[in-house]
């Protein structure tokens, strides 16, 4: 590591992330690294680290670099790898306008999860096209407190498992993540969300992310949860032929999640920037022993 590392700190629906500009790929970003960055108390505290690379200088993205110029290699808190992450590429987003290499329009931005459309707004909201929902066959059961709830296995680049339940408080604390069966179903780990209906098209939400614990809010679970609704209100676009939209509420703020006839969904929401300084390269060495 180098003695001074530039960071911002952003976050969408208060899911928030270090931000670590790096074009040329040239910070070690190992698990312990990550980890110390987003430890809560003794670090800088995040979700997670947005890692901004170039496309064409990150090993796992060089095939995206002649459609799109910047790769959001994303991290978990715990430091492990994630596909994709809503919230987040909306914050990257916003850096990327910030640092002044987009402009209000569109753009297109790499992901593990694929490559993601994004319109930065002229309002300050960013929509994000997320891609097509997978929905894999076979019943899930989630369990919480020795209760189960059957779930929807969708898949948003990264997997999801959606239960809906009377009460969100039904999810407990969300500190370890919710047992599921069978358990061949994730093989490496899902993100769970507890769902409620707040009103015609109107829902609510709480989620255990996958390598984070509870979060105030996951863009791909948002969405998980609206395309499962979809389906159970028999609203599925393909079918009607109509978009379905639902606002969702998470405990960081409201996503709208509209799911084309095509299969395509579009999220918006807010996107924010709050700091921005050094990391101390000495302290992060302190802290990796």
């Amino acid at each position: 590591m180098s003695t001074r590392i530039a960071f911002l700190k952003g976050h969408g629906t208060e899911n928030d992330f270090v931000i670590l500009p790096d074009p040329e790929n040239a910070l070690d970003l190992t698990p312990p690294v990550v980890a110390a960055l987003c430890d809560r108390r003794a670090g800088i505290g995040g979700d997670g680290v947005l890692h901004v690379v170039r496309s064409a200088a990150h090993p796992e993205a060089k095939g995206m670099a002649a459609e799109a110029e910047w790769f959001m290699d994303y991290r978990n808190s715990d430091g492990s790898v994630a596909e994709m992450c809503g919230n987040g590429v909306r914050v990257f987003a916003r850096y990327l306008q910030r640092a002044g290499y987009v402009s209000e329009g569109d753009l297109v931005i790499g992901t593990r999860g694929g490559v993601k459309t994004i319109h930065i707004a002229k309002n300050g909201d960013i929509t994000v096209g997320m891609g097509r929902a997978r929905l894999p066959e076979g019943d899930v059961t989630v369990s919480v407190g020795g209760h189960d709830w059957p779930a929807r296995n969708v898949n948003m680049g990264n997997p999801h498992a959606v239960a809906f339940v009377d009460d969100l408080a039904h999810a407990g604390d969300l500190l370890a993540p919710p047992p599921f069966s069978p358990t061949t179903a994730y093989p490496e780990g899902v993100n769970v969300e507890f769902v409620v209906d707040r009103g015609p098209r109107h829902l609510a939400m709480r989620v255990h992310e996958r390598g984070s614990g509870e979060t105030r809010s996951c863009g791909t679970g948002a969405c998980a949860v609206a395309v499962a609704a979809a389906r159970r209100d028999a609203a599925d676009p393909a079918v009607t032929g109509t978009p379905a939209t639902y606002t969702v509420d998470l405990p960081g703020g409201r996503l709208v999640i509209t799911e084309q006839p095509d299969g395509e969904i579009e999220m918006t929401g807010p996107a924010v920037i709050v700091a921005e300084g050094e990391i101390d390269g000495a302290w992060l060495q302190e802290a990796l022993r």
